[in-house]
């Protein structure tokens, strides 16, 4: 599995990471999953408080404990609940990001976290003083670097502009190019992408779009109708797939360009990861082919939060 410099941090992440929401809570299933990630090369296991109150990470710090120092670890903050109530509310609060990062050190059985992300934020956020919260536990080296989780362009803007984040999650597929006029200022900065949804909810995979959610079917995706998710997928599977798995052109589309620094793919099971592995490794895509993918997909951009 090749490697990418996140940002200007020396950590070097594998260019598909996993992304541990989709794990479950029954550990002996989760183990498989992240020990199948781990002996494919993957070296980076990205999770949040969030994810089932806390038990995603709990089970991320058992699996891992005695290989925690090979493996790039990143989990968020920002969205506070309480044990046994349902919902949370948001909370970028340099008193609760002080407190969350105990939690979640506790929970996966570290001392550090090697990239610590804000997941979320918004423009009447108090910027400064979240972006304090950060550089303190910096100093403190019980975070090695931070991030945010963000596909808000003036946010984005702001936290590129007042912090030393390396990275930025945010949504991105050949469904979704909303991102890429963000691409070069980022790469000005030395700030990566990290690029979640790579497969568009399973748009982007060999799974037939008559079993796509009925959602799917009466909404479409975005700003492409169903008709033009059919017709796109027809394009692609007659035009240019040639034997490959859909999910490789998609996951390859992403990694086309130098700023991203890894795809973050969900897995419910071993064999899933191996499959996303797989597209990566197993199959190639010419610079014409990404080229040919972006005249046939829509290149759109945020209308909000500019």
């Amino acid at each position: 599995m090749k490697t990418r410099k996140l940002g200007r941090s020396d950590l070097y992440v594998s260019e598909v990471s996993l992304g541990c929401m989709s794990i479950g809570t029954e550990i002996s299933n989760a183990r498989k999953v992240i020990e199948s990630a781990l002996d494919g090369g993957i070296n980076y296991l990205d999770t949040a408080d969030l994810y089932y109150q806390g038990v995603n990470e709990e089970l991320i710090g058992e699996i891992i404990k005695s290989k925690r120092n090979d493996i790039i670890l990143a989990t968020k903050a920002g969205n506070r609940f309480e044990q046994g109530k349902e919902g949370w509310s948001w909370d970028p609060s340099k008193k609760h990001i002080m407190t969350a990062v105990k939690d979640s050190l506790r929970r996966l059985q570290t001392d550090f976290i090697d990239l610590y992300q804000l997941h979320g934020g918004t423009i009447e956020d108090n910027i400064d003083e979240t972006i304090e919260a950060f550089e303190e536990l910096k100093k403190e080296g019980v975070i090695r670097y931070y991030g945010i989780s963000s596909i808000r362009p003036n946010v984005i803007r702001e936290y590129v502009k007042r912090s030393s984040i390396v990275s930025i999650m945010m949504q991105y597929s050949l469904l979704d190019r909303r991102p890429e006029e963000l691409f070069s200022f980022l790469e000005e900065n030395e700030i990566s992408v990290v690029a979640r949804g790579p497969v568009a909810k399973g748009l982007l995979t060999d799974r037939m779009l008559d079993t796509m959610a009925d959602t799917i079917k009466e909404k479409g995706y975005l700003t492409y109708s169903y008709e033009e998710l059919v017709s796109l997928r027809s394009k692609l599977e007659h035009e240019l797939l040639d034997g490959r798995p859909l999910q490789a052109l998609a996951l390859q589309y992403c990694l086309s360009s130098p700023v991203v620094a890894s795809v973050v793919t969900g897995a419910s099971s071993a064999e899933q990861v191996k499959e996303n592995i797989c597209s990566i490794e197993s199959f190639d895509v010419s610079d014409d082919e990404i080229a040919w993918l972006k005249q046939v997909t829509k290149q759109e951009r945020y209308e909000q939060h500019r």
